[in-house]
């Protein structure tokens, strides 16, 4: 596994790194396609001394995409804060792969990853700019899914949308959290 931790505010000396790379090694175990995880923890000064720590933990394994964020008051528990969220994360993860006996499709690109989970995590931080202006433009390759699977990616990203590729249409969907905790599809239809 390729573990890189970054800090924002934060100085990240040897021992809150070795705290952080023990802590996401554990995970290994549980899940032993993990290919590359990324370690953000930053520091904000907010009015609440209960948030100002935040550690935010990506993982890339076998072509899925696992994400949490926790802020605490203490590094050290935001940290393992965010573990705990990846571990049920896993848990449930690997259930839903081997009760509902589906395998992982073909491996996706790993820069389609990436492509894709920023431009979710930028659509999914919006910064304040003037009103109907483009301030950032991305580019990403979608991944083939079928509906489920895009469910199923929604929900390990932990976002309320996700862009896919959908093969039985041979176009572009949406899949979407509707506020009634179901879910929506958005298809394109060219008139």
């Amino acid at each position: 596994m390729n573990l890189k931790v970054h800090g924002r505010n934060v100085e990240v000396n040897d021992w809150v790194s070795e705290y952080v790379e023990k802590k996401v090694g554990k995970l290994e175990r549980y899940l032993p396609q993990i290919d590359e995880a990324l370690v953000e923890l930053t520091y904000s000064p907010t009015r609440s001394a209960s948030d100002r720590y935040t550690c935010q933990l990506t993982i890339w394994a076998g072509g899925q995409i696992l994400r949490a964020e926790e802020s605490t008051s203490d590094i050290f528990a935001s940290v393992d804060a965010t573990v705990n969220k990846v571990y049920r994360q896993i848990r449930r993860f690997k259930g839903r792969r081997y009760q509902s006996k589906r395998r992982a499709a073909a491996h996706a690109n790993a820069d389609a990853e990436m492509a894709a989970f920023a431009l979710a995590e930028e659509l999914a931080e919006e910064e304040e700019e003037a009103p109907g202006t483009i301030v950032r433009r991305k580019e990403f390759v979608l991944q083939p899914l079928d509906e489920e699977e895009a469910i199923e990616q929604l929900e390990l990203l932990g976002h309320d949308f996700f862009v896919f590729l959908n093969p039985k249409t041979h176009s572009a969907n949406i899949i979407y959290r509707r506020k009634d905790g179901n879910y929506g599809l958005l298809e394109p239809k060219i008139i």
